[in-house]
């Protein structure tokens, strides 16, 4: 019997639930305290909590729990809901509802059931019920049926609990009045906590969404930096949790919340997201006269046009009673340079290595070498200025110009993302992700802040960005590093004060290096196990 100071225990009881499951963040946790919370308040033995299928035409078992039966699944227990717990159709197959069903019945009714006896109730369907009890030895007796509802007013879930047990005999006995006023108030509490973080849920899901947009839109502007977009963020975890586990050493109390991960998660997808600004012609540049084609093929339009005027000038020699010895060694003399020539400009073209300064020369020396009428009837030098800027390039295929117009899309980067409103929880987004080109040093872009201007999660994807971008195998200007030269070039500029020294050595030491490389790089770049 419920006593008045029974029920002020278990109403107390009530309200410290309700502010307990406002403060759940995870979803599966949050079904679970739901569960066990209703067993608790009402003293059942047993229970499921089912939520409505997205198409709302059955219930899903979330949560199942029978203490007696030692019965665990969903949620915290480590066994998933499996095959024998098959969804309940709400509806029957020609379209009826399905009113036999208790739990399908609260639901389509939006009414509370309460039934003191399975095995003698009419009007529901209890046949699996009982083949239950019959497996398990188990008397499913008094059962407490409740819908749960959101702010709309719609039925998203049906707690049911099973087998009220008498605090005093132990005995099972029908859920009383307020047994039901409880598990009511508490199923209501239950729904605008889980429809609260159903929406920030959806929301955040939303959000990420739209991430994923912005970087698919990146991956389809260029095929070969695509992955990056997926590979950087990938890395930036992998070390921030190598970083989060050192116990020892200078960045030993680096300790990351789920909050923090889910900031720096969101940090790492955006890194780039300032590339949506950033041409086309220039990101894919593969060779050192690309643009919207490659203009090695211009020059060798016009070497053919040499060539031919100069076999022209071999015949008009000859036909005017020359040499023709003469003229045909000299024709000779001005193939092979031409051949030479043409040999060199399409190998420096490809950029894949330092330039020297005589080679640089040498490309000026062939544009004043050779003359030719251009498409106007103007007489001009082989190459124009914009071609021998080009083809002088000292380090790769972009010029200075172009290189300033790569690295603005972390200037755009940070335009974009210091203009959105972020909640608390992700104020730092823009920091941590406008920050990924910054140097130790100050010598890196766009602030040039130093080590100690920046904070440790913009340092750690310093440290990502370089190591993708030295192995990655989709680049149009080289192929992937070996795992043995993308460290050593590392360890360098860990070194020179490029990159954070406390980190590449957490890098190191834990191997995030190797992890990275089993999941992303070619088995053939993979030549340093430790």
């Amino acid at each position: 019997m419920d006593t008045s100071a029974d029920l002020s225990q278990r109403y107390e009881q009530l309200n410290e639930i309700g502010a307990s499951l406002s403060n759940e963040q995870n979803i599966g946790r949050l079904l679970e305290s739901i569960l066990l919370a209703a067993k608790a308040i009402t003293r059942a033995d047993g229970g499921t909590l089912y939520r409505v299928s997205e198409d709302r035409q059955t219930l899903r078992f979330e949560i199942v729990r029978t203490d007696s039966l030692k019965l665990a699944f969903g949620g915290t227990s480590g066994r998933p809901i499996s095959a024998q717990f098959p969804e309940l159709p709400l509806f029957h197959e020609n379209g009826e509802a399905n009113n036999t069903m208790v739990a399908a019945y609260c639901a389509l009714h939006a009414r509370t059931v309460n039934i003191a006896d399975a095995y003698t109730e009419e009007g529901f369907d209890f046949s699996g019920t009982r083949r239950f009890d019959q497996v398990t030895g188990y008397r499913s007796q008094s059962f407490l049926t409740v819908p749960m509802k959101n702010h709309e007013n719609e039925i998203i879930g049906v707690l049911q609990l099973i087998n009220a047990i008498d605090p005093e005999t132990g005995k099972i006995q029908a859920f009383s009045d307020a047994d039901r006023r409880l598990a009511e108030s508490l199923a209501s509490q239950a729904s605008v906590a889980l429809t609260n973080r159903l929406l920030v849920s959806q929301l955040e899901e939303l959000f990420e969404s739209f991430i994923t947009l912005i970087n698919l839109a990146i991956d389809e502007k260029s095929p070969y930096t695509g992955g990056h977009c997926q590979r950087v963020p990938a890395l930036t975890m992998m070390l921030a949790e190598a970083v989060s586990a050192t116990q020892d050493g200078p960045l030993a109390n680096f300790v990351m919340s789920e909050k923090d991960r889910y900031e720096l998660k969101i940090a790492g997808l955006l890194h780039d997201c300032g590339k949506v600004t950033t041409p086309v012609h220039v990101v894919d540049k593969a060779t050192k006269l690309q643009t919207i084609f490659d203009r090695i093929q211009l020059l060798d339009t016009r070497f053919e046009v040499i060539r031919r005027d100069a076999e022209l000038d071999m015949l008009r020699t000859i036909l005017a009673g020359g040499d023709k010895s003469a003229a045909e060694r000299e024709f000779a003399e001005k193939l092979q340079r031409i051949a030479e020539d043409r040999a060199f400009l399409a190998q420096v073209n490809k950029g894949s290595e330092a330039m020297r300064p005589e080679d640089q020369d040498r490309v000026r020396v062939i544009s004043r070498r050779y003359r030719w009428i251009d498409p106007d009837g103007d007489e001009s030098d082989f190459l124009t200025d914009d071609e021998i800027e080009n083809l002088t390039i000292r380090y790769g295929t972009l010029t200075r110009t172009e290189r300033e117009i790569i690295n603005y899309h972390i200037v755009a980067t940070n335009k974009m993302l210091e203009s959105l409103p972020w909640p608390m929880h992700l104020k730092n987004v823009p920091e941590y992700a406008g920050g990924h080109h910054e140097r130790v040093d100050g010598r890196g872009y766009p602030k040039g802040l130093k080590g100690n201007q920046m904070s440790l999660q913009a340092r750690i994807m310093g440290v990502a960005d370089i190591f993708e971008a030295l192995t990655a195998r989709d680049r149009p200007y080289k192929s992937g590093m070996k795992l043995s030269e993308a460290l050593r070039i590392l360890e360098n500029f860990a070194r020179n004060g490029h990159v954070d020294p406390d980190l590449h050595e957490i890098f190191v030491r834990q191997k995030v290096y190797l992890k990275y490389a089993w999941q992303y790089l070619d088995p053939v770049q993979i030549d340093v196990l430790d």
